[in-house]
């Protein structure tokens, strides 16, 4: 089995291309990466090959997709502020992007596409939890161009018959996440000013929630659903129903780090929702055996990178 990984060399990519190269299923993995935000040092060690370039390159998408079995599209332009600061580039990767992916699937074949939504397309929409059904109402262009993303993917299983699955993922968390940037998420810029020794940057009062998931759920996830090419025809909620503030995030990387932890309260940023939590009832209908990684746990491998990585 081939897989390609767009995105691959990025953090969810680089750590989904480390379990699928230790898989006996897989033959062969592909990290297709410009390297906008990944680096390809997260591949080190890793048994995929890395090619670089655009998934605007429809060119490249044929010559990498010959062949394969599977394509994960994570390739994305991240960031809801940085989708604020800019957001035609984030159109350009996120919505056109997708559309070349998936034309250039169509044109493999008809090869399985598993793409990577947002939780938050959900935006303005104040219920929790939140279900695939209800309203979507984004508020900023990143969750606009996620909501094209699944639009244009389930689109294109109706239509073409393409075999399709979109996720929504909600605050991944992990090891290879990128840190010391004006854009970074959330724990890495929490992990980078605790080991750095600066105060935690906190953004509102710390008060609002999320449903973190720990990558390595995440990724066991895609490959099973890779290794049993499972589709469906609507958006999945990729999280586990948890809701957890960011003060208590802190809370707890204070009693694993062992000391306390200075904050810095800053305003809160353009786009962002005061809270998340997935309904999981779609995820575990598809995935019964998946057994999701509990915060401490996976903040507890997280530190243990951070550390190892700045260092």
């Amino acid at each position: 089995m081939k897989v390609v990984v767009t995105g691959g060399a990025g953090f969810i990519g680089a750590n989904l291309c480390e379990l699928l190269a230790g898989s006996a299923d897989v033959d062969e993995v592909v990290a297709l990466d410009d390297l906008s935000t990944g680096f390809v040092e997260n591949l080190d060690g890793i048994d995929a090959e890395f090619v670089e370039g655009t998934i605007l390159d429809t060119g490249l998408l044929d010559r990498v997709f010959a062949g394969a079995d599977s394509i994960v599209h994570l390739g994305a332009r991240g960031s809801v502020p940085r989708s604020v600061d800019d957001p035609v580039a984030s159109h350009d990767a996120n919505t056109n992007g997708t559309l070349q992916v998936l034309e250039a699937a169509r044109r493999a074949g008809n090869v399985q596409v598993i793409v990577a939504s947002s939780s938050s397309v959900y935006g303005a929409n104040t219920q929790l939890p939140k279900v695939e059904t209800m309203a979507t109402r984004p508020v900023s262009p990143y969750a606009a161009t996620k909501l094209a993303t699944e639009s244009y993917t389930l689109a294109w299983q109706f239509t073409y018959g393409l075999p399709t699955l979109a996720f929504r993922f909600f605050n991944v968390f992990g090891p290879k996440q990128s840190v010391g940037h004006a854009y970074a998420a959330v724990m890495p810029a929490f992990l980078d000013a605790a080991i750095s020794g600066r105060p935690l940057p906190v953004h509102g009062d710390g008060t609002q929630s999320r449903d973190f998931t720990y990558v390595g759920t995440v990724c066991s996830v895609i490959a099973d659903a890779i290794g049993r090419q499972v589709t469906h025809p609507d958006a999945v909620n990729l999280a586990f129903g948890t809701r957890t503030s960011l003060l208590e995030v802190i809370a707890v990387m204070e009693e694993l780090m062992g000391r306390d932890l200075p904050l810095e309260f800053q305003p809160t940023r353009r786009g962002d929702v005061k809270h998340t939590q997935a309904d999981n009832g779609v995820l575990m209908g598809l995935f019964p055996d998946v057994v999701p990684t509990d915060l401490r746990t996976g903040l507890t491998a997280t530190i243990a990178w951070y550390e190892q990585y700045l260092g």
